[in-house]
This record gives structure tokens, C-alpha cells and sequence, in this order.
């Protein structure tokens, strides 16, 4: 038996949207079970987004702390970003967030793996890039607003991030997958057999 996540799709005999927000909306579908009983199911309606693990020359991590509001605590992330345009590349949104984030650019994009974030909930899907040979970006520093005014940037040695991960220090969801993946590709066939960077993602259709 191969091991892979299918698509499938349940009958949905109605279907609301008792939520729209700036970015998100809330969706309550009525969905037939097997059995032929019918239940709601409230989840979270999201664009999709894209994470950025740019690795340096010293073999550490660009990280950035920021303040997430509904679990009220500062957080240690890598550079992501909300694919803002239906279809958009998620390369281009990755090349775009690591320089408005962090004002660095990258010459080397694979990707590292593509996550459903908390799908029992919510249908985000997210596509983690490794970046490398980076260099300092050129041009004006873009201007930051709201949280991200507070945010920190640092460069952190891959194996402090894993043992932070293990020893439950560290919390952000691509920073946590993103580095255990790193270690995991590192460990198999190596970085430079990853996908290339415009390797198709089905979650999140887009034109090269």
C-alpha cells in the first residue's frame, strides 16, 4: 500500500458563511457522513500561505520573533505570508515575504514540503521553501506596521532550533516542520534532491 494523502470530496447538501473577515471567513457546511446522517462542520476559510527556511552559509536559520495575539505569546517563525492573490506563484509571495521580512534575497529555492496546518479546522495550506546562497537584498527596507513594528531578527544554528523543537520551546508551525524536514531531507537523498522551487501544488493551483 502506498502512504498518500488522496483528494476526496463528501457531499455538502447546504452551505454557509456566517463569517467574513479581512483576510479569512468562517464556513459552516452541511456534509453527508457515510452512514447518510448529515453534520455541520464550522471551519476557517483561508487564502493559503507560504513559509521561507533561508539557510546561510553558517549553516543557521534566518528566524524572526513576532507577537501572535490569539495564543499571547512572542513567537520564534520563519519569514511567511498569506498568497494574497488567488493563483499568485508561491514563489514570487516567498521571494517577496523574505524581503520585506528580513531584506534578504536568495539565488537557491527548493521546496521543502507543503502542509495542511490544522485541517480538522481549517483548509490553510502551506508551502515551506528552503531558500539558500542568500545575500542582503537591495533597494529601501519595506516598512513595517502593527506586530510586525515589534519583530526581532536573528540567525540561529540549525541544531539549536531542533533541540528548542524537542524540548518544547519552540512553537510556530513552519518553523517546527521546516526544520525537521530540513534535517529529514539531510539525512535521505540531501537538499538538492528536493522539489524544485516551481513544482506543482495541487492545494493551491498556480501558473509558473
Amino acid at each position: 500500500m502506498t502512504i498518500k494523502d488522496t483528494p476526496e470530496e463528501w457531499e455538502v447538501r447546504a452551505t454557509d458563511t456566517p463569517f467574513v473577515g479581512n483576510k479569512t471567513s468562517v464556513r459552516t457546511d452541511d456534509v453527508v457522513m457515510p452512514d447518510g446522517t448529515v453534520v455541520g462542520r464550522d471551519y476557517q476559510v483561508h487564502p493559503g500561505s507560504v513559509a521561507v527556511l533561508a539557510l546561510d552559509e553558517a549553516d543557521r536559520v534566518l528566524v524572526l520573533r513576532q507577537y501572535r495575539h490569539p495564543v499571547r505569546h512572542k513567537l520564534w517563525e520563519i519569514p511567511a505570508g498569506l498568497l494574497d492573490v488567488p493563483g499568485e506563484n508561491p514563489l514570487h509571495a516567498a521571494q517577496r515575504e523574505l524581503y520585506e521580512e528580513a531584506h534578504v534575497k536568495a539565488e537557491d529555492w527548493r521546496v521543502l514540503t507543503d502542509v495542511y496546518t490544522t485541517p480538522g479546522g481549517c483548509d490553510e495550506a502551506v508551502r515551506i521553501f528552503l531558500a539558500r546562497d542568500l545575500s542582503e537584498a537591495e533597494g529601501e527596507r519595506f516598512a513595517v506596521e502593527e506586530e510586525e513594528a515589534d519583530m526581532e531578527l536573528d540567525r540561529v544554528p540549525v541544531g539549536d532550533l531542533v533541540r528548542g523543537v524537542l524540548a518544547g520551546e519552540l512553537h510556530n508551525n513552519c518553523l517546527v516542520v521546516g526544520v525537521l524536514s530540513l534535517v529529514a531531507a539531510r539525512a535521505g537523498s540531501g537538499l538538492d534532491a528536493l522539489r524544485p522551487a516551481q513544482a506543482p501544488w495541487p492545494a493551491r493551483p498556480f501558473e509558473a
